[in-house]
C-alpha cells in the first residue's frame, strides 16, 4: 500500500514512489515553466512597477536583462515608473546576446575568460550599431559563449546521471546531511527532466536552459510531495550544482582581451560589472570605460569601489579618458510575473534604472569628489558611445 505524507489538510504522496517514468504531470510542469505566452494578468504585472519614481528626472540603466519579456511592455513599465523624466540612456544586457531597447543603442552581457587570474569574468557591451551587419563577428562570438554557458545544465544534469560522477554526489550528499532518499529522488527528476528535454528540444526557447530550470522541475512538484522534503532536495542540488560550476572548465569561453578587442572595432563602450566578485581585475588595466559600484547584489564596497576609481583616475595621463562610475540595477524582468510562491525576492524587488545609492548619503562624498551622477555619467557616456 501506497505510503502517505500529511501536511495541514493536504494529502501528499511518499517521496520513495517516485519512479522515472514520464507522467502528464511532468509534462505540464516542464510546460509551464518554459511557457513564453503572456496572459492579460501577467501583462498587468508587468507594465505596473510596485513603486512609482516620480522625483527620478535621470534614468541610467545600462545592466538589466529583459529575458522573455516584450520590450514593448517593458518600455511601458519604465514610463509608469518615470513618469517624469527627462533623460534616458536605456540599454539591454542579456547574457550573451545582443538586444536593442530603441534600435539605437545595443548591448549585452558576456561571459570571458581572464587567464592572469584564471577567472571568468563578465563585461557588459554597449554600441551604437548603424549597421548591424557589422557585428558579425561580436554576435559569432556571443552565440558561441551562449551556447557553451548553456551546456552548463547538462554538465549538471550528466552529473546526477552518470556513474562516473557518484564522487560528486556523495560529496554533496556529506555536505548537505541528506539521506538515500533525498540523493534517489533527485536523481529521478533529473532523468525526467533530461527526457523531457529531448523531446522538446525543439520547442523550448533557450532562455529557459540554464541551470535553474532543475531547480524550477522539482519545485513544481511541490504539489505532489512534502515541502520539507522538496526543500532538502534543493538544497543538495544546489550543492551539486556549485561542484558542477567549480568544475566547468573556462576555456571554451574567449579571453577578455579577445572580446575588447573586437567590441573596441566596433566602438562599444565597455563596462565591468560585480567588480567585488572578481577583485584582481581592478588591477588588470583593460580598455574599459568603467566599472560598476553598485548592483542589488554587489553593494558591500560601493564607497570603496568609487575611492579606487578615483584614484586610478588622478594617475592617469592627459590622453586617458577617466574611468567613469557605474551603478546596475540587475533587473531581471522575468521574475516579474513569477507565481508569488516562486520568485526571488531578491531579484523580484529590482527595477530597471531604479540605482538607490547615487543618492546615499554616505557614498555621496566619494562620487562627488570624482564628479559623478546620473547626468554626468550619462552624458559623457552617450558621447562616447556616440563615437
Amino acid at each position: 500500500m501506497e505510503q502517505t505524507h500529511y501536511e495541514g489538510d493536504e494529502l501528499k504522496q511518499d517521496p520513495g514512489t517516485a519512479v522515472p517514468d514520464i507522467t502528464e504531470m511532468d509534462q505540464r510542469i516542464l510546460s509551464e515553466i518554459v511557457c513564453v505566452q503572456i496572459t492579460p494578468e501577467e501583462m498587468h504585472k508587468i507594465i505596473m512597477p510596485v513603486k512609482q519614481q516620480p522625483h527620478q528626472k535621470t534614468v541610467l540603466a545600462v545592466h538589466w536583462h529583459p529575458e522573455y519579456i516584450p520590450m514593448e511592455l517593458i518600455k511601458k513599465r519604465i514610463e509608469n515608473t518615470f513618469p517624469n523624466k527627462e533623460q534616458e540612456l536605456i540599454i539591454p544586457t542579456q547574457h550573451n546576446e545582443l538586444l536593442t531597447y530603441d534600435d539605437q543603442y545595443h548591448g549585452a552581457e558576456i561571459d570571458c575568460y581572464s587567464r592572469g587570474f584564471q577567472r571568468k569574468v563578465q563585461l557588459l557591451l554597449h554600441c551604437r550599431l548603424e549597421d548591424p551587419d557589422r557585428a558579425g563577428v561580436l554576435r559569432s562570438m556571443l552565440n558561441h559563449t551562449y551556447e557553451y554557458r548553456s551546456s552548463q545544465l547538462f554538465e549538471l544534469l550528466d552529473t546526477f546521471m552518470d556513474p562516473k560522477w557518484e564522487d560528486y554526489l556523495q560529496l554533496a550528499a556529506e555536505g548537505t546531511g541528506v539521506g538515500e532518499e533525498v540523493v534517489h529522488f533527485a536523481r529521478v527528476q533529473t532523468y525526467k527532466l533530461y527526457r523531457l528535454l529531448q523531446e522538446h528540444k525543439n520547442s523550448i526557447s533557450r532562455d529557459f536552459l540554464k541551470n535553474k530550470l532543475l531547480r524550477d522541475f522539482i519545485d513544481g512538484q511541490r504539489h505532489l510531495y512534502p515541502d520539507q522534503f522538496i526543500n532538502r532536495v534543493q538544497v543538495f542540488v544546489k550543492s551539486v550544482k556549485k561542484i558542477v560550476k567549480a568544475n566547468f572548465s573556462l576555456e571554451y569561453f574567449y579571453r577578455t582581451s579577445e572580446v575588447i578587442e573586437e567590441a573596441r572595432s566596433l566602438g562599444c563602450g565597455i563596462v565591468v560589472p560585480h567588480p567585488e566578485q572578481f577583485w584582481p581585475i581592478l588591477l588588470c588595466d583593460y580598455d574599459i570605460d568603467g566599472y560598476e559600484v553598485w548592483n542589488p547584489q554587489s553593494r558591500e564596497y560601493t564607497e570603496f569601489l568609487v575611492n579606487v576609481i578615483n584614484r586610478q583616475n588622478k594617475s592617469r595621463s592627459r590622453s586617458q579618458r577617466p574611468l567613469l562610475v557605474f551603478m546596475g540595477d540587475d533587473a531581471h524582468m522575468g521574475e516579474k510575473i513569477k507565481d508569488p510562491t516562486k520568485i526571488e525576492a531578491a531579484k523580484y524587488y529590482r527595477e530597471i534604472g531604479v540605482q538607490p545609492a547615487w543618492d546615499d548619503l554616505t557614498i555621496k562624498k566619494s562620487l562627488i569628489i570624482g564628479n559623478f551622477d546620473r547626468r554626468k555619467v550619462m552624458n559623457e557616456y552617450k558621447t562616447r558611445l556616440d563615437g
